[in-house]
């Protein structure tokens, strides 16, 4: 079949089964969007027109979160290329699958500071997990296979693909490999037996174990093997930022979430443990706090589909590279049934002491301004736990992690490792375009919804009918807090002030509804819930309001803060 570059590039994503790519046409990469031109007109494939690159990555972010499968970009050469960067970093630090082709310069002028070039390779090296430039058209179908079979399988990552213009305008005969075969990437799935036989040998002997769930879990779709192994073994449960909503919130065994923010019990008893099981996570500062003093008595099974997490901070007695669905499974196979009932209790003391210290001020105050705390508890009940919940970066990120009940698997997304402001709305975009029948939630602080705020316009011009909710406070709240506590209350340059966020959702076409008083905001949610379009609904809530527990930076776990 003699094709064009841009007609094999459009051709190829079809056989990668992509129906929808996020994008934003420019001139380096005009013949690919004329050769898009038959393909959407025919309905093969949807183009959603972004209004910055950086939405168009994390919208694919999100796509790729939900569907397990890589969410696909256009941008052009230049700036196009480079405003992806920070959603490419996002990607690589969160494990999300995303290939992003770019457009280039024709290859004859590269190297002479052309209009729009940029070194795009040497620029996404360091956050993609493969990048390549294409210069030759034959080389297209080939590119696009590994690029795809690199971002799907081991530790998913984002790749990149850049092509010359003269490469996307040329013509080949087009064959799309069936199959491909890499001899340096070979990701290991399968468990060691040794290893896991070792594992079990120490759950089995354990008296205080207890299982830290990260992001694999859903990567892995492993949330029944995780389940019937903690009933099996009767061990409790902690969750890291991305691994929540992978373990009932309602089980006895759920120890809670991990972290700088996390709950009581997890963070001050994870020095009491004698064995830790951690799958799919990465031991990350927020979790670890002080390294030197973190999990210094327990023996540590370590489960990650990437060898190079197992022994990069914690020292492992029990390294299983493995696929995390198929290592719980193998490991539930030689795990004796015991009861914990003591050490479980534990957990239970702490939340008690949480509840009372923090969670019943925080989430049902009597008088004073709307606590944050106190919105998403509302928010979560008037839902019943069942909306698929995009969060923004800040102390509003930190309250949903910790009091929305998520009841559905794989139901809460948002920003970890790099903590990039300005993810959360058009990620639910993503989120959204893939589940179009799931109520989806958009959380955001007033500072993070201004940073990619355009991103309305696509939401309007696509009709997403996403629920956007807006907790402002008027501050930069998280740098607020830590000069607040750390900085003698010098509060310099985190005063923020907004447009009103209703008229401008209105100017976009989008309905919208500003709360300032207890008394509507029951009523807000409501109205929110039923609209049939995209909602925004801003909740004013208090300026100098605090996440606690808090575990303060350099600190261990052990001394995590309640006030």
């Amino acid at each position: 079949m003699k094709l064009t570059g841009s007609q094999a590039a459009i051709e190829s994503l079809l056989h990668e089964n992509v129906t929808v790519i996020f994008g934003y046409p420019g001139g380096a990469i005009m013949p690919i969007y004329d050769a898009l031109y038959d393909y959407t007109h025919s309905k093969k494939i949807r183009h959603i027109l972004v209004r910055h690159e950086q939405g168009a990555g994390h919208a694919a972010e999100g796509w790729g979160r939900i569907t397990g499968e890589p969410g696909v970009v256009f941008a052009t050469s230049g700036p196009g290329a480079t405003n992806l960067v920070t959603a490419l970093g996002d990607a690589m630090m969160d494990t999300v699958p995303m290939v992003c082709i770019t457009g280039q310069v024709n290859s004859a002028v590269i190297g002479t500071d052309a209009f729009q070039e940029a070194d795009v390779i040497g620029v996404t090296a360091p956050v993609t997990k493969w990048s390549y430039q294409i210069t030759q058209v034959e080389e297209i179908p080939f590119v696009f296979k590994k690029a795809f079979h690199i971002a799907r399988t081991g530790r998913p990552g984002p790749v990149l693909i850049d092509i010359t213009k003269d490469a996307q305008l040329a013509s080949f005969d087009f064959e799309y490999p069936t199959e491909i075969k890499l001899k340096s990437y070979n990701p290991t799935t399968q468990p060691h037996m040794g290893q896991i036989k070792l594992a079990a040998e120490l759950l089995n002997n354990s008296k205080r174990p207890l299982i830290l769930a990260g992001h694999g879990i859903h990567i892995s779709k492993a949330h029944k093997a995780l389940f019937d192994l903690a009933q099996a073994a009767d061990i409790p449960v902690a969750l890291t930022l991305h691994g929540l909503s992978s373990f009932p919130n309602d089980h006895r065994l759920y120890a809670g979430f991990l972290g700088m923010h996390g709950n009581y019990g997890p963070n001050v008893l994870s020095n009491k443990a004698d064995v830790v099981l951690a799958v799919g996570m990465r031991f990350d500062d927020r979790v670890t706090g002080r390294v030197v003093d973190y999990l210094k008595d327990a023996k540590i099974i370590h489960i990650d589909i990437d060898p190079a997490e197992l022994n990069k901070i914690i020292h492992v007695e029990a390294p299983i590279v493995a696929d995390a669905k198929p290592a719980l499974q193998e490991l539930l196979n030689h795990i004796k049934k015991q009861k914990h009932t003591q050490w479980v209790e534990e957990f239970h003391k702490c939340n008690a002491i949480e509840k009372t210290k923090i969670w019943d001020n925080d989430c049902n105050p009597k008088k004073g301004p709307i606590k944050m705390a106190e919105a998403v508890t509302r928010i979560s009940e008037a839902t019943n736990g069942n909306a698929l919940v995009v969060s923004d970066v800040g102390q509003h990120q930190m309250i949903v992690a910790r009091y929305f009940k998520f009841k559905l698997p794989n139901s809460f997304y948002s920003s970890g490792g790099m903590g990039t402001m300005g993810y959360g709305l058009p990620a639910a975009m993503g989120v959204k375009t893939a589940a179009p029948d799931k109520e989806v939630i958009s959380i955001s602080g007033d500072g993070g919804f201004q940073m990619n705020i355009q991103e309305l316009g696509t939401i309007a011009q696509e009709h997403m009918p996403i629920k956007i909710v807006i907790l402002n406070n008027g501050f930069l709240g998280m740098v607020r807090q830590w000069q607040q506590l750390f900085f003698d209350k010098r509060y310099s340059m985190v005063h923020m002030q907004s447009p009103d966020f209703i008229a401008v959702a209105k100017a976009y076409g989008i309905k919208g509804m500003k709360v300032k008083k207890r008394e509507d905001l029951a009523g807000g949610i409501s109205k929110m819930l039923q609209s049939k379009g995209p909602f925004v609904l801003e909740i004013s809530v208090e300026q100098e309001d605090n996440v606690f527990p808090m575990v303060a930076t350099g600190a261990s776990v052990s001394d995590i803060r309640l006030e």
